[in-house]
């Protein structure tokens, strides 16, 4: 079968694949018991589900057909490759990942712990993470991309790196390093308007803007302009819609807190104070004090004693 779907091996993404599942594992089943406490949970089901998905949706991404055609054919396609490992699989990686096994790799204050501290700074991240995004579209890079294999996994590699960068910050396996959840949402917000620059760009642009995707007989009939169009709506309206959704979700978890913190407060506050517990005629409260207890005994006088007989 010649063609897009002609069958191509990729035994390099094949063992990408299977080596992190085999650390992923071996750091579970043997890692884990030496490291975490007796009694306490080493993974979670949510952080195994996340795995899971993020290897699968990696290996999509990576492998025939989708890798197929999206380096020879179609850049709308490599556009949907490139949402897939820059906004999903990086974010399912880190919430795959357990705490401790974080801390493992990031020792406290060694070289690679000052590092990350450094690079996951929101700033710092959202600059590295936006730069690549523009690089990546250039169109010199896009079309050495298709000509050199090499080359073409060096910049995907990249933009993974910087994405998972990009979002330790908001989904990251070490709680000091996150936001706060309005910071997390602004960060979001802002991480969803610079893609819209090579969005627009494709989107607007006159000709074929990537030489490499001009084929004298296109793929199923869709033109360099119209794939070029397509692409452009990708990045902007799939990409951005699911950075707002993420926005929206984490709004709602957020009012919702503080509802059930305001409620929780209110009602404390509505509860009248434990009524003092009275020995004879004095009120034994936490605020007792010696004037207290003299005045208790000056209106209680001791009864008059009888005189002996």
């Amino acid at each position: 079968m010649d063609g897009p779907w002609k069958f191509e091996a990729h035994p390099a993404v094949w063992m990408l694949i299977a080596g992190i599942v085999v650390l992923g594992y071996y750091a579970v089943r043997h890692i884990g018991p030496m490291v975490v406490p007796a009694g306490q949970t080493i993974v979670t089901k949510r952080q195994k589900r996340c795995f899971a998905l993020a290897v699968f949706l990696l290996w999509v991404a990576a492998d025939w057909p989708m890798h197929d055609i999206a380096e020879e054919y179609l850049y709308s396609v490599h556009m949907g490759q490139h949402l897939l490992i820059a906004f999903i699989v990086p974010p399912l990686m880190l919430l795959a990942m357990p705490e401790w096994l974080a801390r493992l790799i990031v020792i406290d204050g060694g070289v690679g712990s000052r590092a990350l501290r450094i690079l996951t700074r929101p700033v710092v991240a959202a600059v590295i993470f936006n730069a690549l995004q523009i690089l990546s579209h250039w169109s010199a890079v896009v079309n050495l991309s298709v000509e050199n294999g090499v080359f073409h996994y060096t910049i995907h590699l990249a933009v993974f790196f910087s994405a998972l960068l990009m979002w330790f910050p908001v989904v990251g396996p070490l709680p000091e390093l996150q936001m706060s959840e309005p910071g997390k949402m602004v960060y979001l917000f802002a991480s969803s308007i610079v893609p819209t620059v090579p969005a627009g760009w494709l989107t607007f642009a006159e000709g074929v803007v990537y030489s490499a995707y001009d084929h004298a007989e296109p793929l199923w009939g869709i033109s360099p302009t119209d794939d070029q169009q397509a692409a452009g709506a990708v990045m902007k309206v799939i990409g951005g819609f699911y950075l707002w959704a993420l926005i929206t979700i984490r709004y709602f978890r957020f009012t919702s807190g503080r509802r059930e913190a305001d409620i929780v407060a209110r009602r404390s506050r509505k509860q009248p104070p434990p009524k003092p517990e009275r020995v004879g005629a004095v009120a034994l409260t936490p605020d007792l004090t010696f004037g207290d207890v003299q005045r208790a005994f000056d209106e209680n006088p001791e009864p008059p004693r009888e005189a002996p007989t």
